[in-house]
């Protein structure tokens, strides 16, 4: 589309730089900017355009333009606002997404900019109103409709207003009603309370009274009374009457016209397909409820004037008073837009260039303007984090046909991709002890065990009150957290299991299994001691890539290849992981192109290689949408500009981010759907809602409400307080408007604060913080964990040279000192009591055994579970015992001569 500066309004310049909220008012048939103390209040006689910038993770700035039509606006200042929505989105490249709002019926898109809600006011500025002045506050009644965001509308202030489905908000001077009718959700209830709040906030500088009053229940309350006697006493209320706004459009069909010479000429066709669309034309699909306008890359701005200007012209029609416009532009369709036809590619061959938006900066850069959010800007490059305290306990089970095996710690870093795991992280929380339930598939595993692990893990967790988050995840997609948590990880081919054993004997098929004396190479990658993995891979030279380090040992005979693009820290950690493969034997390294015969003989002979670095999908901004299913039909509805608040106890919310989703299933969804929430999200990336080309395979997380872990509260601005709160959303609500804030929960204090990039700020705490040290023999730095170290010591003989190892365990008892108490022999760990119970759930007919009747087997493994464990001295928050004075019992008792006077007498001990 060509773009000359008489097609930009001189308002418009610097628009749209910067991520935030802009407003312009049509007044006289130009738009004025609204100032940004003003954004949210709207006037029903005026028309507006309001522009989102919104900054991706990428660094690109996204928009979205609205144009808000007040129900006494003109029609002339309507068509002016539609208009310069067009030039503005020119302006910004011509890649905004367009919606027309009409009052009372505003995308939820639109109403999430100005939450909780919108009240529109008397007046306007071209059509003869005036603004409303402050005078005696006046007695309003108000409509509430909406369960994630509200449309508030004024109605008259007569009992003939309320009903029995809706949620009626009563302002007057002195005190703020809210009436539940008795059909509405609580979640509806819930959000009409923040309504009142802003009114309250609004129009009362935040000092009145809060009243809840509740269908059905006659003069209850003192507030209860004091509403009726408002509408002059209680009388039946009337049955809803059916009126336009619900009226239903899902059984419109959808059409497509295009437009020409500023007419809408239907298209004919046996089914929508992308092919319909010509680039150097308009068109209309007309849907009911939504109208889209899509707007091709090789049309002028004229004709794109002309066909929102036939859009219009359809919307003034009978019964079309709900439904939404929406302008896109070829390229930039929205997933719903794309939703529609039968058919559209994954991907379409467009000239979307900077062209155009290089175009538009040039021409406002000779004016001076600064251009810099008009052109594309870097992606900002982060490395990922974990989120997680990485110093808590690890334990790990591999997946046996039905059974799980409980693996000692000197094998829990070493997995097989033939077989399925379920590992049990706990770690120390905000104010207490957090645990991850999770499953890991290996590539070459087998169905049976994958769902034999999804369900032992579901046991696990609901025996543990659903409070434990749960991870499901693939070989070849572990995220950030999974690998900080193992923090030293060795991946072999084949599987030790007997579905595994039982796979490879029916399809004939090698089996694969690693040998320590056959041909193996290992790619080895991570961040750092604390992040590192070697990835056993097929045995040739096309396996290789120049960007990592390789480990290929056959027999005693062992090499290190670097790669040429390869880092000094890539190296450090294939010399890490050498101590764990193949300690005992010194490494022949070899380098890039200068390579030995016998390194190619082991490969089978020299092959092409790649030299990128694998990269994975980045993270993407998040996306949140509330679930509903219904005849086994998964069913999402996007929450736009999301906050805390929006998580309702009652429901079960998907948040996406591409790489992993996380399924947060409130407090007060019943056992058996909670039981159900792995299978919601696996329906949720089958479907693929927002055609990004979800993963089957991408981790998914079940976050339960009041034990959410920091990698998934980081995507919100969060406050425990409210989700530790009991009752429903509506009741929450109430308690928060009516005191200001969430109760606040007493907290025991933390010795240890958490470290979320790896190990405890704190030196004393070497659970699994990993030593530094030298070998005489070989100068490698190590550092190691005790699994770290266990793992190494399967791969020694008994006669290795000696390495370097940690030091000793150290419990609390000895970084605490305490006297002993006949209390204090009784507090067991928190977490061997659960790993205990988790290891024992399925057993619970058993009648526990005496320490003498545990057999030998039992003593080893509790003595290694024990190793992974602080037992905890003293009660979580509970004092030490420093500066507390110390009496001689002579003194305490009751015939004492010299007693202790801080002390009552009652509390001594009686000698008889």
């Amino acid at each position: 589309m060509a773009v000359s500066m008489r097609d930009l309004d001189p308002a418009f310049h610097g628009a749209g730089q910067k991520a935030g909220l802009e407003i312009w008012r049509i007044e006289n048939f130009l738009p004025v900017i609204v100032p940004q103390s003003s954004h949210g209040k709207f006037f029903m006689g005026d028309s507006y355009v309001i522009l989102k910038t919104t900054a991706s993770k990428s660094g690109a700035l996204r928009h979205d333009i609205h144009y808000w039509l007040g129900k006494d606006t003109s029609q002339d200042e309507a068509g002016t606002a539609a208009i310069k929505t067009v030039e503005l989105d020119a302006a910004l490249g011509g890649r905004a997404v367009q919606y027309r709002e009409v009052q009372g019926h505003e995308t939820a898109k639109f109403l999430s900019y100005f939450k909780p809600c919108i009240i529109p006011q008397e007046g306007g500025i071209a059509s003869g109103f005036k603004h409303a002045e402050a005078e005696e506050h006046t007695t309003r009644l108000f409509v509430c409709k909406g369960k994630h965001v509200v449309h508030v509308k004024e109605v008259s202030f007569a009992r003939s207003s309320l009903n029995h489905d809706d949620i009626f908000i009563l302002d007057t001077k002195s005190k703020i009603f809210q009436f539940n009718g008795s059909n509405s959700s609580i979640q509806e209830r819930a959000k009409a309370l923040e309504v009142v709040q802003y009114i309250k906030d609004t129009y009362h500088d935040g000092k009145c009274d809060i009243a809840s009053i509740e269908d059905g229940k006659l003069m209850a309350d003192a507030d209860t009374g004091e509403f009726w006697a408002l509408f002059g006493g209680f009388a039946p209320l009337p049955k809803k009457t059916a009126n336009d706004e619900d009226k239903n459009f899902d059984s419109h069909s959808t059409k497509l016209l295009r437009v020409e010479k500023e007419k809408a000429e239907p298209v004919e066709a046996d089914s929508l397909t992308r092919e319909l669309l010509e680039t150097n034309k308009c068109y209309l699909l007309d849907c009911g409820l939504e109208l889209f306008v899509w707007m091709g890359r090789n049309t002028s701005l004229d004709e794109r004037r002309s066909a929102s200007g036939a859009a219009e012209e359809l919307l003034r029609g009978p019964d079309r008073s709900k439904s939404h416009m929406i302008r896109v532009i070829e390229g930039f369709e929205t997933v719903m837009f794309k939703s529609k036809f039968d058919s559209w590619p994954q991907t379409v061959d467009v000239a979307v260039s900077e062209d155009g938006r290089g175009k538009v900066a040039a021409l406002l850069k000779r004016q001076g303007v600064n251009v810099k959010g008009l052109l594309k800007a870097d992606p900002v490059k982060e490395e990922p984090q974990p989120y997680i305290d990485c110093t808590g306990n690890l334990l790990v089970w591999r997946v046996n046909g039905q059974e799980k095996i409980l693996l000692p710690a000197s094998d829990q870093s070493k997995i097989y991709s033939g077989d399925c795991y379920i590992f049990q992280y706990s770690y120390p929380g905000e104010d207490k002890e957090e645990h991850l339930i999770g499953t890991w598939f290996g590539k070459q595993s087998v169905e049976e065990e994958r769902a034999s692990a999804i369900s032992l893990a579901s046991k696990m967790v609901e025996s543990l009150k659903f409070l434990p988050a749960q991870a499901r995840i693939y070989e070849g997609n572990e995220p950030i957290q999974f690998y900080s948590i193992f923090q030293s990880l060795i991946v072999l081919k084949g599987g030790l299991s007997d579905g595994y054993k039982k796979y490879v004997a029916e399809k004939e098929v090698p089996d694969e299994t690693y040998q320590e004396d056959g041909v193996a190479l290992f790619r080895v990658q991570g961040s750092g001691p604390d992040n590192m993995q070697a990835i056993q891979v097929e045995a040739v030279a096309s396996s290789l890539n120049s960007s990592y380090c390789y480990i290929l040992h056959s027999g005693s005979t062992v090499f290190t290849w670097s790669g040429s693009l390869a880092t000094t820290d890539d190296q450090e950690l294939v010399e890490r992981q050498l101590d764990l493969i193949k300690p005992n034997l010194q490494s022949k390294p070899q380098k890039e192109n200068t390579e030995s015969e016998q390194f190619w003989d082991l490969l089978g002979g020299k092959a092409e290689y790649p030299s990128q670095k694998i990269v994975r999908d980045a993270e993407s901004d998040p996306r949140l949408f509330s679930c509903i299913v219904s005849n086994e039909n998964l069913k999402v509805v996007e929450i736009y500009n999301f906050t805390q608040d929006d998580l309702m106890t009652e429901d079960m919310f998907i948040l996406d981010c591409h790489t992993d989703i996380f399924v947060w299933v409130g407090q007060e969804v019943n056992s058996k759907d909670k039981m159900h929430a792995l299978t919601i999200g696996e329906k949720f990336l089958e479907r693929d809602f927002l055609m990004e080309k979800l993963s089957h395979e991408a981790p998914i997380y079940i976050v339960m409400e009041g034990s959410e872990p920091p990698f998934f509260t980081r995507f919100f601005t969060w406050d425990s307080a409210k989700s530790k709160m009991h009752g429903n959303s509506f009741q929450r609500k109430l308690t928060i408007v009516k005191h200001g804030r969430a109760p606040t929960v007493d907290k025991p204090k933390r010795r240890t604060p958490v470290s979320y990039g790896g190990r405890s700020s704190v030196p004393e705490k070497s659970q699994r913080s990993r030593s530094m040290s030298f070998s005489p023999d070989r100068v490698r730095v190590r550092g190691r964990s005790p699994a770290f170290t266990a793992l190494a010591a399967t791969f020694e003989s008994a006669n290795a040279r000696n390495l370097s190892t940690p030091p000793p365990m150290v419990r609390k008892s000895q970084l605490y000192p305490k006297s002993v108490t006949p209390d204090s022999s009784k507090l067991a760990s928190k977490s061997s009591a659960i790993a205990e119970l988790t290891a024992s759930f399925e057993k619970t007919n058993n009648i526990p055994r005496s320490p003498k009747e545990t057999n030998n087997k039992d003593t080893f493994m509790s003595s290694k579970m024990e190793s992974l464990t602080i037992e905890e001295d003293v009660k979580e928050g509970e004092a030490e015992d420093e500066g507390v004075p110390i009496y001689p019992y002579e003194r305490l008792k009751t015939t004492s001569t010299d007693p202790v006077a801080e002390i009552d007498v009652t509390k001594r001990e009686v000698i008889n």
